[in-house]
């Protein structure tokens, strides 16, 4: 009996196999944040902006005047949208560890601020214009190079944070500067800080000469 041998087509693809698929271009990552010192209060935002292979390819920062912190979110949000139009970037992933701006930008939650209205509307049509655009929510510890962007621009036009009245504690995620000393293994405020019990810090150290 003779053998037949099969012939397989040029383009090296069995049969039944549908056409190739187009692969999205690989996704920029970018990385933002916005804080407000009072909220509302001198407001500022930060992107860190990374390419496929996770280099970065811009930080952007900016003071956006007298805000809150979720205005100052979506003006971040903006920035790297419109740097992503700007360098022809067609795929961005976006993290965020503002739950409320990821979740306003999925539709999960309504967006019922005027002053957040325009640039959540902004922001949905820039996004629109993307072949892929993804946004997710992260914790703070995954943000800290946007944050620090956030805080090198207020230190720089609104100055330093002033600590917490003793009578009016800290509000949440308000940023204050608190000096103090190291002594015995442990850190002594050199001023009172109004918290409640078992309240959550994050402590952000640097040295002074």
């Amino acid at each position: 009996m003779t053998k037949r041998h099969g012939h397989m087509p040029k383009s090296g693809r069995l049969f039944g196999d549908g056409p190739p698929e187009h692969k999205p271009a690989p996704a920029h990552r970018a990385n933002i944040d916005g804080g407000a010192r009072g909220n509302p209060g001198p407001a500022a935002y930060g992107v860190v902006i990374r390419d496929a292979k996770g280099d970065i390819v811009a930080r952007l920062k900016k003071y956006v005047g007298h805000n809150t912190n979720n205005v100052a979110e979506y003006f971040g949000l903006i920035a790297a949208l419109d740097y992503a139009q700007a360098h022809g970037i067609t795929a961005l992933r976006v993290e965020s560890d503002s739950e409320l701006m990821v979740k306003q930008m999925r539709g999960q939650y309504k967006v019922k601020s005027g002053d957040l209205r325009p640039l959540y509307e902004r922001a949905k049509k820039m996004a629109q214009g993307l072949n892929v655009f993804r946004i997710e929510h992260v914790y703070r510890e995954q943000n800290r190079e946007a944050d620090a962007l956030v805080n090198q621009v207020l230190d720089e036009t609104a100055g330093p944070s002033s600590n917490a009245s003793p009578d009016k504690p800290p509000q949440k995620d308000q940023t204050l500067r608190l000096l103090a000393r190291y002594k015995d293994g442990l850190l002594h405020p050199e001023d009172p800080l109004n918290l409640p019990e078992g309240a959550e810090v994050e402590i952000l150290l640097r040295l002074r000469k």
